[in-house]
């Protein structure tokens, strides 16, 4: 547990966000600390005149930074940023729900930092040169022991110990920079990958879409040569009531009734049997211009479909290209 004296230590600034610690191991990759996004909240100690960012998860504290006037919280994307803390010997890092709420939290880093740079200054007035120098190197030893120690710094005077503890900074910040680069770098490759897998799978789908466009127009030329057929028939059907007709005329000009008969009653069958193939072609018809509209609507909403996939293909390509070109000014800087 950390040691908060609510009766001393009052809350002066709080926000939310997701909280990661950099992998002690590897020095590059990000640990995180929460599952969730916590409260993260400064906190200033009238006592002591020191500030501190504390964070709490469940029951333990998963930040307990004292800031000091040589810490600096570095903006790394639109919506992360980071500090190092040499006491924790870890560096923080957070990410937030908004890019105004992370340039909110670093203007109050700014403020509080300044703040505890003066609260430095006041009590540096009253003490003795060499506890001020003691003061200000102690912090640095614990976060790079493999730069400095006490025994390194023994002999020194007070601005050869500073300027040691200055390059310890400097060295740790940049090492942060690049840590929190290559991070974003591999994430950024990783989102390429899965972009180009995006890519191929819409280009089998579009190929699909485009085979089945294919079928429907073999359709409608099915479509279109029945009712060619259609026609022909109507146009024969026609035909024989035309001969139904002359047969009719024929009837009464002979002399024979029983042949004018037999024959009047087999151009009754004939025209029954033709009136009967009438029916069953007009309902063909009926059938054909039926599957033809529901394949015209199958065609128009796979023609919808593959114009919205092509629209869905350019807006992944220009975030594809857009996103290169961020990869592309990340790694130039």
């Amino acid at each position: 547990m950390f040691p908060l004296h609510r009766e001393r230590e009052q809350p002066i600034f709080s926000t939310r966000a997701h909280v990661f610690q950099i992998d002690p191991a590897t020095k590059r990759n990000w640990i995180p600390a929460s599952k969730h996004a916590v409260t993260v909240s400064f906190f200033y100690d009238a006592n002591r005149h020191a500030y501190r960012i504390i964070s709490v998860g469940g029951t333990k504290a998963i930040i307990n930074s004292t800031i000091s006037h040589n810490m600096t919280f570095t903006k790394t994307s639109q919506k992360f940023g980071q500090w190092a803390d040499s006491r924790a010997n870890t560096v923080y890092g957070l990410g937030f729900a908004t890019e105004q709420q992370l340039h909110q939290f670093a203007e109050r880093f700014k403020e509080v930092r300044e703040a505890a740079r003066l609260a430095r200054e006041k009590s540096q007035d009253k003490m003795e040169l060499s506890n001020a120098a003691l003061s200000i190197a102690a912090p640095q030893f614990r976060f790079c022991p493999r730069l400095f120690s006490l025994h390194n710094l023994k002999g020194l005077d007070q601005a050869s110990a500073a300027e040691c503890i200055r390059h310890s900074i400097c060295e740790m910040n940049l090492e942060s920079e690049l840590f929190t680069l290559q991070d974003s770098n591999a994430k950024l490759v990783a989102a390429l990958h899965e972009a180009n897998a995006n890519v191929e799978q819409w280009k089998k789908q579009l190929a699909a879409y485009q085979e089945e466009t294919e079928r429907l127009r073999d359709q409608v030329k099915i479509y279109a040569a029945f009712k060619l057929c259609a026609m022909w028939q109507v146009q024969e059907n026609q035909q024989y009531k035309n001969k139904s007709s002359e047969i009719r005329i024929l009837q009464s000009k002979r002399s024979n009734f029983h042949e004018l008969e037999q024959e009047r009653e087999e151009a009754i069958h004939r025209l029954q049997e033709l009136e009967m193939r009438n029916v069953e072609l007009e309902r063909r018809v009926q059938n054909t211009e039926q599957n033809l509209a529901s394949a015209l609507e199958d065609r128009e909403r796979a023609e919808n479909e593959v114009q919205r996939v092509i629209q869905i293909l350019d807006v992944k390509l220009f975030d594809l290209n857009d996103l290169r070109q961020s990869l592309v000014k990340l790694i130039s800087k």
